[in-house]
């Protein structure tokens, strides 16, 4: 039995990790670079990719002392993160607040984000310390956005899931991450996409493990001190590209 089971009929049976299933993965990634906008394409091609990292990262998770607290505690973070009255509790300049202003610059919403998810992963609701794992994965991805400062045009969400591949080894993102960059280049010779990639990996690498932060801690820390004590390194290559020449992607390969 797999994760795919959103009820368990048999609670001595044995779960198995997803296999691989790059034909899938491929199918969805070519209907993504159509649209960039279909997330529910980014959540097939992670889940057709996903392996055994969700658990190696929750087994990396109880390792930290703050990793094993968050795991105790089990927080919802789509609940946090859509609520205004908490959100606003943060002072300007902060990480709460900058990713306060990031999300209402783009109407996004966590509940958004995981209501598309469900559509391709019924099973991502099931009660089960794994997967409630890969719901605190898709739910820091905006957070991450924010602390990377990379932005949510095509490139930008090429960069921002090559760092997450850096982080958590999930295939998903490093196919994706490359395969966006391949069509950027095709599209756009001048726009260093490989590079700018390369070096989103790299920073991912560096930086501190992010997935068993304290987020609410997180969020009440000034943006420039949060980045400086993560490691998160600068994200140059990106930002050199002109901001009009990222909007124009149209990634319509």
């Amino acid at each position: 039995m797999t994760m795919d089971a959103a009820v368990y009929p048999d609670e001595f049976e044995v779960l198995k990790p997803q296999r691989i299933r790059p034909v899938t993965a491929f199918r969805a990634f070519r209907k993504l670079i159509r649209d960039k906008e279909d997330t529910a394409q980014v959540f097939e091609i992670m889940r057709a990719l996903a392996g055994r990292s969700g658990a190696r990262g929750y087994g990396r998770l109880l390792k930290t002392v703050e990793g094993g607290r968050q795991a105790f505690l089990r927080d919802e973070l789509a609940l946090k993160l859509d609520d205004p009255v908490w959100l606003s509790r943060f002072a300007p300049g902060t990480v709460g607040a900058e990713y306060k202003a990031f999300r209402e610059a783009r109407g996004f919403t966590a509940d958004g984000l995981a209501e598309t998810a469900r559509e391709v992963a019924p099973e991502i609701d099931a009660p089960h310390p794994v997967v409630w794992f890969s719901r605190r994965l898709r739910d820091v991805h905006d957070i991450w956005h924010v602390l990377t400062g990379y932005g949510t045009d095509a490139l930008g969400e090429a960069c921002v899931v090559s760092f997450s591949y850096a982080q958590t080894h999930n295939l998903g993102f490093g196919f994706i991450g490359y395969g966006a960059a391949r069509e950027i280049q095709r599209e756009r010779r001048s726009i260093p996409a490989r590079r700018a990639v390369l070096q989103a990996w790299s920073n991912g690498r560096r930086a501190q493990w992010l997935p068993g932060l304290d987020y609410e801690a997180l969020f009440a820390e000034p943006l420039a001190t949060a980045r400086a004590r993560l490691g998160i390194r600068p994200a140059t290559v990106y930002a050199a590209v002109p901001e009009a020449n990222r909007a124009a992607l149209k990634l319509r390969g």
